[in-house]
């Protein structure tokens, strides 16, 4: 019989389809990888994977193997899942997925009225961009800027976020929009909606620089490099911005809260939800009266 984390292991290559992929998934070793993979083929006496330079390529019967093995995973995640929804008292951990900007700028602010509202409830957020499988149990809660699609899920609309040009109350071109350069994002986030609507508002003006996060943004524009696309909630908190005034209208982010249908009832889980959209509802910055029409 084989081992279940050989399966694990292999079901993470099949996904990502690199072995250095799969080992950051799992935050493991290249070595581990390499290792289970090699355990996995033995005991089942097959070949399951074609390592090549660059990448790894699942064989026929290794495809037909990751079916079924995803099929057994997903069975197991909903076994957990259902145990979890049975238990009511409010105590354990809930893990949380959260966009960067909102967990440093926003909801780390909130943790002590949580902890002081539900002392036997740990949450654990993680500030992340990408998407996380609820499925897979990889977050409890996730926060979104694009509506989730995971099949299972149950999707809420938490609020707007709403987005402006602020430079540093020092910037030395304040006053003149046509010398204004401006803080964007790399090349790797030409698609990213913010990305594209800062590029049409600087038109044929200069990018100072490039920075690849939003809190990196903040600090590049508080220091005085330039004109950026701050969120509202971030910038008018900030008493060394100045919101100057451009042609174009604000633009805005939907923000979405997603949560396993398994598990959107069980107690801790149910709190932590409730508590976001609290505090969301409670600061308007994020129910649309900061974007101009």
């Amino acid at each position: 019989m084989f081992d279940w984390e050989d399966l694990r292991h292999f079901l993470a290559v099949g996904r990502v389809g690199t072995l250095s992929g799969a080992a950051r998934e799992l935050k493991v070793d290249h070595a581990t990888i390499s290792r289970r993979l090699a355990s996995l083929e033995r005991d089942l006496q097959v070949r399951l994977v074609e390592r090549l330079p660059r990448a790894c390529r699942l064989t026929d019967v290794g495809s037909h193997v990751f079916t079924l093995a995803q099929a057994l995973q997903d069975d197991a995640f909903a076994i957990e899942r259902a145990v979890r929804a049975s238990q009511s008292p409010l105590a354990g951990k809930v893990s949380l997925s959260v966009p960067p900007v909102l967990v440093a700028s926003f909801l780390a602010q909130h943790l002590t009225e949580f902890r002081r509202r539900f002392p036997a409830i740990q949450l654990s957020v993680a500030g992340q961009a990408q998407q996380v499988s609820l499925s897979r149990r990889e977050a409890d809660i996730a926060v979104r800027l694009v509506r989730p699609t995971e099949a299972g899920s149950v999707v809420r609309k938490l609020g707007t976020m709403a987005f402006a040009l602020y430079a540093s109350r020092s910037y030395e071109a304040l006053t003149h929009p046509e010398r204004w350069e401006f803080v964007a994002y790399d090349a790797r986030f030409e698609d990213m909606p913010q990305q594209k609507w800062l590029r049409s508002l600087a038109g044929k003006r200069a990018i100072a620089c490039e920075l690849s996060d939003i809190n990196s943004h903040h600090a590049a524009v508080r220091a005085g490099a330039g004109v950026g696309g701050l969120p509202c909630f971030l910038g008018d908190a900030d008493e060394t911005l100045l919101r100057v005034a451009d042609e174009e209208p604000s633009f805005a982010r939907d923000i979405w809260l997603v949560v396993h249908r398994d598990l959107k009832s069980t107690g801790p889980v149910r709190a932590a939800m409730d508590f976001l959209v609290e505090v969301m509802k409670r600061n308007a910055a994020f129910n649309g009266a900061s974007v101009r029409r």
